[in-house]
Order: structure tokens, then sequence, then C-alpha cells
């Protein structure tokens, strides 16, 4: 595990990391972009870039509260940044919150270059060495470790300052002594845990994780006293974490156009002078690269905003005053005696390089197909089109990250989603039509005018009526009427499931609670939560259903089949029945404590009969839509039409009178619905003026069927007579059958042809 955790809960993929990351160590995911740690060097970019903050430190707080509880000493070593990071503070003030937290001796961890200081000194005095690279910087260490990793020979095979600090420390102390070593290094995570220095720092912590342990233990700095560092004293050390501190730690006198040594800081003069020893084209005696911009005080773990500037001029200030010191017998003489050589290896993580033809397909799925498509903007992440191919197929990035190509599939994927809303939104106007209820007779009125008042009130409410009387059409005015209209409304046919079903539907079910239940479901009263449920034909549920339902109408609580637990709901209940509940109560098949909790508010549907005054309206009405739904203009209808349908029963109320508009539609030849359009028995009673003639009539199949074919052949006569102006030879040439023959239909039918011509 490396120093830089992803938080995958937080990643957003906004590939700021990506873009940010020297040396592209993020592999991204489908979750998440998360940090690749066979490439990682620890710079801590990524952390610093991520405003979702998914990118995290490694936290050893943990481990380090259980050391200094633990009965073995603990020694804190405090980075030379920390005058630039603990600026409000005196130095023996943060030497005393130390001590407090349980640490028995503070040191600086500067002393440790002057202790590396020899070995450098020796090495640059050896002309035959290579071209040196220092090794105080875990992260340049790193980037030359794992991604360029024929440097590694240049590389100072000396510890770091960190590491000599904890060796030094180690061996001076006779007992047994964990180190903690606190600086604004991330990078240093890495490097303790590496096995050719492990054993000499127990655990990292930055200077944000050291705030929080003084936090966590309510100590306030600037109200302690002054306490004195142990340890070795450092002298020109305490320069060592600006830029050209090493050189004067080192006793290197290095001018500034010296080529025989470097100093620079930074990820970007970092990267070309690594990039320059790597190539051969410059051969200093010694390098001092460090990655942060600043050197040390620059590092991702400090945690002030003072720019560079300032705090460098914190460090010389520092380096200029007299600090309290209280150094231990078992540290004098001893800056020989501690080990600081060290080795260094190749830790290159290879990634399989594409062929030409790999990066092409690539591309190409990407709808680049020629240098013109490569627009290489960079919102990837990588530097071009290709890096980003190449990574793709390292599988260390997705193809969806290219933003024009994402953006293309979007604005297609767009269109797409409009045509579906478009056919969805016509074929919901074609089931469900105008959610407006026709009519202007006084009992429509008086429907519309409960509508209006209970729709806004969270009450239940009770639609009672004939089938085909409009229940569902008004529960939806009431809902849209309401406080919930931008909320669900779901409507359940009571009479379509069977018991245990419905059960399902309305509470919801967990897995495995009955055979098929394969997965948690959501019932359809949490589905409705914040908005409205329609049970139609509710006097059809079961009394088992009937006493759950009861509880969800006293407590707002469901219960999902084979669950313990309950859900909270909060939903407006609208029912609707063509049952006589009343009689329900008296015969026990409808509980009476359920029928009160319903009966609050009632709307009683009118029946078509009663109400004939609006069948026209409704007529023209059903007209325009059964126009749009069949694709066929349909201009008007007929007064003869009319006119029959004012003397019919309509038993199936306005769904019948849709129904039976939408045939006649289908059936007309012209834009006109006419009467021979409708059913036979609309014929009839035009002819006999009521319903009696067809009530005596209708004793046996024989006179029923003999009865409906003669009307319909008279209907057919009429209208082939219609057609030719009352003339009967010209009728039955357009009828294709012989004069006599008509005449006799026409004699059989009852047909008066003065009435015909002159009408």
């Amino acid at each position: 595990m490396g120093p830089i955790q992803t938080l995958t809960d937080r990643c957003r993929k906004c590939y700021a990391c990506v873009r940010n990351c020297p040396v592209k160590a993020i592999r991204v995911r489908k979750d998440c972009a998360e940090v690749l740690h066979a490439r990682c060097i620890g710079c801590g970019k990524c952390i610093k870039v991520c405003s979702q903050q998914a990118k995290v430190i490694s936290d050893q707080l943990t481990g380090a509260k259980e050391l200094l509880g633990g009965s073995i000493p603990v020694v804190a070593v405090l980075g030379g940044s920390y005058p630039a990071s603990f600026s409000g503070v005196r130095p023996g003030q943060l030497v005393e919150g130390l001590k407090r937290l349980g640490f028995c001796e503070v040191h600086e961890g500067t002393s440790g270059a002057e202790i590396i200081a020899r070995q450098y000194a020796s090495l640059l005095s050896d002309p035959s060495q290579p071209s040196l690279i220092s090794s105080h910087c875990p992260t340049i260490v790193e980037l030359i470790q794992r991604h360029y990793p024929q440097l590694v020979k240049n590389l100072v095979q000396v510890a770091s300052p960190m590491i000599a600090s904890g060796r030094l420390i180690k061996a001076c102390r006779r007992e047994p002594t964990r180190v903690v070593y606190i600086s604004s290094c991330i990078a240093g995570k890495f490097e303790s845990t590496d096995e050719q220095v492990s054993g000499a720092i127990d655990r990292v912590l930055t200077y944000d994780e050291l705030g929080r342990l003084f936090c966590d233990e309510g100590i306030d700095l600037p109200r302690l006293r002054d306490s004195e560092f142990d340890g070795l004293e450092p002298k020109d050390g305490r320069l060592f974490p600006i830029p050209g501190g090493p050189f004067k730690a080192y006793g290197a006198e290095a001018g500034l156009l010296d080529p025989d040594f470097i100093s620079t800081e930074g990820e970007e003069s970092a990267l070309e002078l690594i990039q320059d020893l790597a190539g051969g084209r410059i051969k200093p005696r010694l390098a001092d690269v460090r990655f942060c911009r600043g050197g040390c005080i620059g590092g991702p773990g400090k945690n002030n905003r003072l720019t560079t500037f300032a705090k460098r001029k914190l460090i010389l200030d520092y380096f200029s005053k007299p600090i309290p010191y209280r150094t231990a017998d078992h540290y004098q003489g001893a800056g020989k005696s501690p080990e600081t050589l060290r080795s260094f290896s190749n830790k290159l993580h290879r990634l399989e390089n594409p062929s030409s033809e790999a990066i092409r397909r690539t591309l190409e799925e990407t709808n680049k197909f020629g240098d013109s498509d490569e627009l290489n903007c960079g919102s990837c992440g990588y530097r071009s089109c290709r890096a980003l191919a190449t990574a793709v197929h390292q599988g260390l990035a997705e193809t969806d990250m290219c933003l024009p190509y994402s953006l293309k599939r979007l604005e297609e994927d767009r269109y797409i989603l409009a045509q579906k809303f478009d056919l969805a939104q016509r074929a919901l106007e074609q089931e469900y039509g105008d959610t407006d209820i026709i009519g202007k007779d006084p009992r429509t009125a008086e429907t519309l005018g409960l509508i209006r008042q209970v729709g806004p009130t969270p009450t239940t409410v009770l639609i009672r009526g004939e089938s085909g009387t409009g229940k569902e059409l008004t529960a939806r005015a009431i809902h849209r009427h309401s406080q919930r209209a931008d909320k669900p409304l779901v409507t359940v046919n009571c009479t379509t499931l069977t018991d245990s079903l419905l059960e399902s539907e309305l509470f919801g079910h967990k897995r495995g609670a009955f055979t098929g239940a394969h997965a948690d479901k959501k019932g359809l009263f949490e589905v409705a939560h914040g908005g409205t449920i329609f049970l139609d034909e509710i006097g059809d549920i079961t009394p088992k259903l009937q006493a759950e339902l009861l509880r969800v109408l006293d407590s707002g609580d469901i219960r999902p089949v084979g669950d313990s637990k309950s859900i909270q709901v909060q939903v407006r209940l609208i029912a609707a029945t063509n049952k006589d509940l009343e009689q329900g109560v008296r015969q026990g098949w409808f509980r009476e404590d359920l029928y009160y909790r319903l009966n609050v508010f009632t709307i009683t549907m009118p029946p078509l009969r009663n109400r004939l005054e609006s069948l026209p309206t409704l007529v023209h009405h059903f007209l325009a839509r059964a126009s749009n739904r069949i694709n066929k203009t349909i201009r008007g209808i007929e007064d003869r039409a009319i006119a029959a349908m004012l003397k019919y029963p309509w038993p199936g109320n306005i769904r019948e009178l849709q129904n039976v508009i939408e045939r006649a539609a289908v059936l007309s030849d012209d834009d006109i619905i006419r009467l021979e359009n409708l059913p036979v028995i609309f014929a009839d009673l035009a002819l006999h003026g009521d319903q009696e003639g067809i009530a005596t009539d209708c004793g046996t199949f024989r006179k029923q069927r003999n009865r409906q074919v003669g009307q319909l052949e008279k209907g057919l006569l009429y209208r082939y007579l219609k057609e030719a102006g009352g003339n009967v030879s010209e009728a039955a040439r357009l009828a294709q059958i012989p004069r006599r023959t008509f005449y006799r239909m026409i004699e059989r039918s009852k047909i008066n042809l003065n009435e015909v011509r002159h009408n």
C-alpha cells in the first residue's frame, strides 16, 4: 500500500489527478481514478488538485498513537522545514508540545544532514565518480528507481538525513527505541518502508497529522512554556530545507555559474534536469535535485498558506537565532557512529507498448480517423490523443476520457433520448389522453367543484361509480390539483393480481421471501412516497390485504414481504370502487374500520345516461382523439348519429362511448362519421325512437340474429339508395345485385323511396 490512498466514494472522475500527475501513476477505472502504487513517486500533486478530497495521505496517526501509548520510548524527529510550517509558535513551545504527547526526546532532522555531509564530501573529492544525483529527496529517488532506472547508478549511495537521524538515535540509545519522523514530505512514507533502510524510522507523520494529534489531545502550543531540543545540535544543516542549503551543509562552495554543481527544485525543473542527465546532455559532479517547489519547505504535507519566499525567510531567521539545546551524554561525539550508506534498485514497472495498429484501432474507437481528428486538447490528462490511446491499451485509461468524443456521444444520446421521449409522450397521450374532465352538465360541474375542494388537502378520497364513468381520470385530476402534483402518481388495479402478488406489488419484498423473489423489490407504496397512490377496484381486495392497508393508513408504515423491519412512507391514498361497500360491511367481506378510513371524502361519478347533456361535447372530444390515434382526418359526425346516441342507455358509460367513436372513425369511408358507421343498434334506435322495440324482440338467439341481420341489410340498402339519389336501378348496379332482387329487399325492409329521395 502506497502513501496516497483513493476514497472511491468521493471520486467524480474529473481527471484532474491524471492531468497533474507527472508520471501518470493514475489508473482510471469504472468507478474512480485510483493511484497506481507501482508507478507512484509520492509527490502529492494528486492530493493538491483533487477538489473532492478523494486522494488522501495514508494515515499513520493511529500507529503513532499506539507507539506513544506503549512501554517502549518514542523519539520525535522534526524535519528541517518545521519553522516554516509552525510559524506561529516558538521552537521551544513545539518541543514542549511533543513531549506532552509522550515523546521522550525531540530532535532536529537537519542534524542528519550534517551526519551525511562527510560522505558527500568524500565522494565529491573522488574525480572518478560519475555525475552524482543527491539522494535526500525521496520523491526524486522514487522517480529515478521507478521511471529512470538508467540513472540508479548515479544516485549518491548515502542515506537521507531522515534515515541517518533514525540510525543515529537507535545506535546511541542503549534501550530499544521507536523513532517517529515528522515533516512536510509524504514520500518519506515510501522511504521509511524501503527494505534497504527499513528499521531506521518506525512512523512518518506529516505536519498536518501532527496538528491533528495536538488537537485530539487538547494541546494549545502558544500557551506552552519552552523546552530544550535533545540530540546533536545542527549548524549549517539548518539551511538544508531551502535551495542551495545542502551545498552549504556539505561544505561545497558552489558558485552560481559553476557547471559542476547544479541545484534545482520544482516539478518542471527537476524533470528537465533528470531528462538531461538521462540523455547525457549535462555531466555535473553533483546535482542537488528536489521535486517540491522551494525545496523541502514546499512539501505537500505542509499545513500553512505562506508563500515560498515567506517560508524561506523563516528558515533563514531560524538559522540566525540561538536555539536552546540539551544534548544527552549518549549523543556526545556520536557524529561518526551511525551507518550512512544505502543502495538503490531498479523498480521500473513495465507496461506493454501497443503496436501502431493497436493505437490506430483505439483512435478509431474515439472517431479519430486522421491527423485532423487528433485535437490533442489535453482534457483527458494526456499530452496527446496517441498517448491516451497507449494508456487505454495499457489499462490505465478509458476511451470515454476523450472530451470531444464524449461530447459527440452525449449529443447523439441526447438526440436519441429526445426521440424516445417524444414517442413515449405520444404513447401516454394516446393511452390516457387529456386529464380534463369534459362536460357542462350540472353533475359534472358538481364533481369538478368537489375535486377543486379536496385536491389541495391530504385527505383520503373514495371515488364511487359504475365501470367506465372516469374514476381514474378523476383520481388524476385530484392529484393534479394537489400539492403533490410534482411527485409520482402510482395506479394499481386490484383486480388484475392475485392476493400474494398484490401484497408484493404494494409493499415490496425481500430477496428469497417466496419462490421467484430473486432480488429485493420496492413496493408501490414506497415508490409513491411523497406522492399519491390510486387503488382502483379496492372492493376486490381480500381481508388480509384490507388489514395491511388499514395499518398503512393508520401508521404510515409498510413492511415488505419477508422483512422484519418497517418502512415509513408518506402517501396520499385515493381509492375507487364500483361495488356497494356498505353491503360488503353488512355481509362481512369488507372491513368496517377500513370502510370508515376510506370513506372520509366521497365523490360519486354519475353514469353517462344521467348526464346526456354533455354527450355531444364528449363525442367531439373523443372524435378528435380518435382522429389523432388512427392517423385519419375526421371532421365531424352527422346529426342523425348524435340523435341515436342520445337515445342509447350507455351501460358501459364513457369508456363504451370512446370505443364506439373510435370504431366508427375506422369504418368511416370519408371524413364524416355517419349513422351507418355506428353499431346496428344505433340505426335501430334511429328507426324506432326508443328501446322498447329492442327489449320486446330479444327472446331468442335466432330472433336477435335475424333482427340484427335485417337491420344491417336495411342500413346498406339505404346507403346505396342515397348514393344513387333514390334511383333503384343505379343503386342495384352499385350494389352489384339484380334490380328485381334489390326491389324485393326494399319491400322486405319497408324502405320508403320518397323519403330517401327527399332526404
